[in-house]
């Protein structure tokens, strides 16, 4: 039982200049809301790389393991898988893609997500995705802003 997720937004910035703050995961914090510190970042960022932050959401917080599965800085792509740090299989598989629009950008975000057992499914996946396109939509929106004050 996976459920889709997307969000679509116009940056005003170069594309390659988006993704690369887009794929500094020193800056998660930053432009991403739901995310409250780096727990650790690998020495490069290459697919199987591993990184983890601290979430916070429904009054939660964890913290949540990633592992790159596509970094494509040509076509300003950039995937991985989500979990928490936990030992629960559910997970969830990101896609973000930074493409030319003018002479700015449009970020998208995908998030397929995964709820494996009884609870993810039945309880945290209908209390969290209600508000999850809105924050994906503020992330790309403070994205903007955040690499434009850098």
């Amino acid at each position: 039982m996976g459920v889709r997720e997307s969000a679509s937004g116009h940056v005003d910035l170069a594309a390659d200049l988006v993704f690369r703050y887009l794929t500094d995961l020193s800056s998660l914090p930053e432009w991403n809301g739901a995310i409250s510190d780096v727990v650790d970042v690998p020495d490069r960022l290459v697919p199987g790389a591993i990184w983890r932050v601290r979430l916070h959401a429904l009054r939660q917080s964890w913290v949540s393991r990633s592992e790159v599965s596509e970094l494509d800085p040509a076509n300003r792509r950039f995937s991985y898988r989500s979990q928490s740090d936990d030992g629960n299989p559910s997970y969830a598989d990101w896609v973000w893609q930074v493409e030319p629009d003018g002479a700015g950008s449009t970020v998208s975000a995908t998030v397929d997500l995964n709820p494996v057992t009884f609870w993810r499914r039945h309880l945290l996946i209908k209390l969290r995705r209600p508000g999850l396109r809105n924050e994906m939509h503020r992330s790309i929106e403070q994205l903007g802003l955040a690499a434009a004050a850098h």
